[in-house]
């Protein structure tokens, strides 16, 4: 069996135990069909087939997904040897899971798990489920509130779509290599409707993303490079004030509702000047 390579961010789980009690936590049922992110040697993905109807495995390593495809063969597993940041998720449950119910069940590598966390959840429309076993710190991001050290964009993203709750944490030496540090299984239960409802969804999280970008400036600083088309910096300042936001706020002292309000009062205001909301956008979410 190949080993771990630095370069897919490779840790491999090796209790049983563990992957057992992940999958029975899940809340994934005999009528579900389960996509797993990077299977790895295949100790979760023997649990997932057991709790589930179907499971397609994603495996970006191809000296992986030969001897798992082997394993399983004849079984309720799909191995599919690709990356999971470029596959299409719409194309993939519509074409692997017709009529059923799809949850989300993986350790996934942490090298890359925002980029994951992030495209899941822009699909989570989707997904029933999605439960994660993630670095303990980067678990954090995922459930933190406003306030709180960890909260960040990922948490505001997190909110929208889902209501997070760690399950439980896991221990370093679990994993072969052993990581550095701890990791946390946390259970995405995603909303039937989208917590909130912008009027310009697209606006809305570049707002959130600006308001991230340099954690010690004021939402005014953050947001103004992004609007300046729109507004004089004291016209912004106003018009936060007019939504009962201090301008002097960082984004981490926001919630879903401010960045609503504040993504509203923009289309409207932009729309009054015949502006494209996004035109000073340069960077991309």
């Amino acid at each position: 069996m190949s080993g771990p390579k630095k370069r897919y961010g490779q840790n491999f789980l090796t209790s049983p135990a563990i992957a057992e009690k992940i999958a029975g936590l899940s809340g994934i049922t005999q009528g579900h069909g389960v996509i797993e992110i990077g299977p790895g040697r295949g100790i979760l993905t023997r649990f997932l087939a057991e709790v589930s109807k179907k499971v397609v495995a994603v495996e970006i390593d191809g000296e992986l997904a030969l001897p798992l495809k082997e394993r399983f063969s004849g079984s309720n597993v799909e191995i599919i040897q690709d990356d999971f940041l470029k596959i299409d998720i719409e194309s993939l449950v519509k074409s692997r899971f017709p009529g059923l119910p799809v949850a989300v069940c993986a350790n996934i590598p942490y090298n890359i798990a925002a980029e994951i966390v992030a495209k899941l959840l822009m699909h989570s429309e989707c997904f029933d489920t999605i439960t994660l076993m993630v670095q303990k710190e980067f678990a954090m991001k995922l459930y933190a509130k406003k306030g709180c050290p960890s909260y960040s964009r990922l948490s505001v993203l997190t909110s929208v779509h889902a209501e997070a709750k760690k399950l439980f944490d896991v221990k370093a030496a679990s994993f072969s290599p052993k990581p550095k540090v701890n990791s946390a299984v946390v259970l995405l239960s995603i909303r039937k409707e989208s917590a909130v409802n912008p009027e310009n969804k697209d606006l809305f999280y570049k707002i959130i993303d600006f308001s991230f970008k340099l954690r010690r400036k004021t939402v005014l600083n953050s947001l103004y490079p992004l609007l300046k088309h729109i507004y004089t910096k004291d016209e912004l300042s106003a018009a936060l004030e007019g939504l009962n936001i201090p301008p002097i706020l960082r984004g981490e002292e926001l919630d879903i509702f401010d960045f609503e309000k504040i993504s509203n009062k923009v289309s409207f205001d932009a729309a009054k000047l015949d502006r494209n909301p996004l035109a000073g956008d340069k960077d991309g979410f």
